[in-house]
């Protein structure tokens, strides 16, 4: 095998570079001995790998195609499970809010977004984890909220230690009696009269959607709820 001046130099550079890829280095040393004169036997006996390794692929290939023979041959690969269309609509689904399909959830996760896929006859079978990966990798990601919030009293530390302190069943370092007793009124969410003071900012490229959650009160359903339940107690 004849090797001209830029053949030789490349494939020594290949051969001693420290960051070449262990499969480029093997086949440029072959390459190497074959130019020098090394039969097939001697060449599998100095690499340390099978004489038909060394005749077949890779001394016969870069006879015919020189050094660009040095890198992987491009595969097919396995053929795709899944259409685009699939993926498309899987990702529509993940935008919608589970209510409007009168499904009793606030946010889908990747296992109910499968299921959920699977019962529309968008695809017979897939799994959570394909789920995650299509959204992961799609550059604008509706499905996700991130939420924040502002804390404007001042005396806020004073206050919630004071919340903390009876969820603890303390009042003024004092424990609560067996005969007392700590309604909540605002954890009856569901019942509020609220809406947001700040709007909900849209998802852009590689941003969540962003929700607020600092609200108004609108009215005084909760209160009334509380009162009616301490009156049952």
């Amino acid at each position: 095998m004849e090797l001209t001046a830029s053949e030789r130099h490349r494939l020594k550079k290949t051969t001693y570079g420290h960051k070449t890829p262990h499969q480029a280095r093997r086949r440029a040393t072959i390459a190497l001995l074959a130019a020098r004169g090394r039969g097939n036997a001697r060449i599998a006996a100095e690499t340390h790998l099978h004489v038909d390794t060394v005749r077949r692929p890779w001394r016969g290939r870069f006879a015919a195609s020189r050094v660009p023979v040095l890198a992987d041959l491009k595969r097919s690969g396995r053929p795709p499970t899944f259409t685009a269309l699939q993926n498309a609509e899987i990702k529509a689904l993940a935008c919608q809010l589970p209510t409007e399909t009168e499904t009793p959830l606030s946010h889908w996760s990747r296992a109910e977004l499968a299921r959920e896929a699977v019962t529309r006859a968008i695809t017979e079978t897939i799994s959570a984890s394909t789920v995650r990966r299509w959204l992961k990798g799609d550059a604008l990601k509706p499905w996700q909220h991130r939420s924040w919030i502002f804390i404007r009293d001042p005396n806020f530390r004073a206050t919630a230690q004071r919340v903390l302190d009876l969820y603890a069943r303390t009042f003024d370092s004092v424990p609560l009696g067996e005969d007392e007793y700590v309604i909540s009124a605002d954890e009856k969410t569901s019942i509020q009269a609220r809406c947001r003071c700040h709007p909900t900012l849209a998802p852009g490229q590689a941003r969540a959607m962003r929700d607020n959650h600092t609200y108004g009160r609108g009215g005084a359903l909760a209160y009334l709820a509380a009162y009616a339940s301490a009156k049952r107690v």
